[in-house]
């Protein structure tokens, strides 16, 4: 049992992040499915580490270049997989008009104007509100960090969850997360989310606002993407991950300045 819990736990590390893991570990498609469960504890080691980044690189650098070494540092964690997701998700929306048109644009490699914008546009949004969460409080920027990571992770998990997926042939690069997750393994993702939630709020009580943006956010992306394409593409799910994870930042800078 807890060899194959193991197993199941190396495989997310193995399918999320570019983290080298043991060569036990295959890519069994059951597992791959099973593994969305822990996604939101890959927010704690790819967020854990950025501000492990962060706080090592502010011996020597000013906050905003250890702020963008932290970011550089989880981008190589996952390999930008997010990230391409968003810059796909953005052209293939903006460019396609027809749910055909708009996977065939998600699939292809390259990155089209409408990607390069919004990719650029969320990384500076997220660049610039890091800026605003430091608050010369190490330890609640880290919980930031880590809860925001875990959260917009199961933003994209609850997705899953409540969406059908939308290709109907078996060649996208999705594939592994196609499946529709159980309510067993729903309530793991959450479990692993409001760990450093709870450590959160437990310093800063009104956090717990932060939760309606991205609720709102969430079911805003997936009425979206049902209404284009008819559900959820792996892409859809970097984006969502991606949005919520500014959306984050972003409320809380407005709840740290006005309540």
């Amino acid at each position: 049992m807890i060899k194959r819990e193991l197993q199941i736990f190396f495989t997310a590390l193995m399918f999320y992040t570019r983290i080298p893991c043991p060569k036990w570990v295959n890519h069994d498609p059951e597992y791959l499915n099973l593994s969305t469960r822990y996604f939101p504890l890959i927010g704690w080691i790819v967020g854990g580490t950025s501000w492990l980044v962060f706080s090592l690189s502010l011996y020597i650098f000013p906050g905003e270049i250890s702020i963008l070494l932290s970011m550089v540092a989880s981008i190589l964690m996952t390999g930008a997989f997010h990230e391409d997701g968003l810059a796909d998700v953005c052209d293939g929306f903006g460019g396609g008009w027809t749910k055909e048109k708009i996977l065939l644009i998600m699939k292809d490699s390259r990155v089209g104007t409408y990607g390069v914008v919004g990719l650029v546009f969320v990384l500076v949004l997220k660049f610039y509100s890091l800026s605003q969460l430091v608050f010369n409080d190490i330890y609640s920027y880290g919980l930031i960090i880590v809860t925001a990571h875990a959260l917009s992770r199961l933003a994209a998990v609850g997705i899953i969850f409540m969406t059908s997926y939308a290709r109907e042939n078996e060649d996208s690069k999705a594939k592994p997360v196609a499946q529709q997750l159980s309510a067993k393994n729903f309530i793991i993702a959450i479990f692993w989310t409001v760990i450093p939630a709870a450590a959160l709020l437990y310093s800063h009580t009104a956090f717990i606002i932060m939760i309606i943006p991205v609720v709102i956010m969430t079911v805003y992306l997936r009425y979206y993407f049902i209404k284009w394409i008819g559900g959820y593409t792996g892409d859809c799910l970097g984006a969502t991950q991606q949005i919520t994870e500014v959306i984050i930042y972003l409320s809380l800078i407005v709840i740290w300045r006005f309540i």
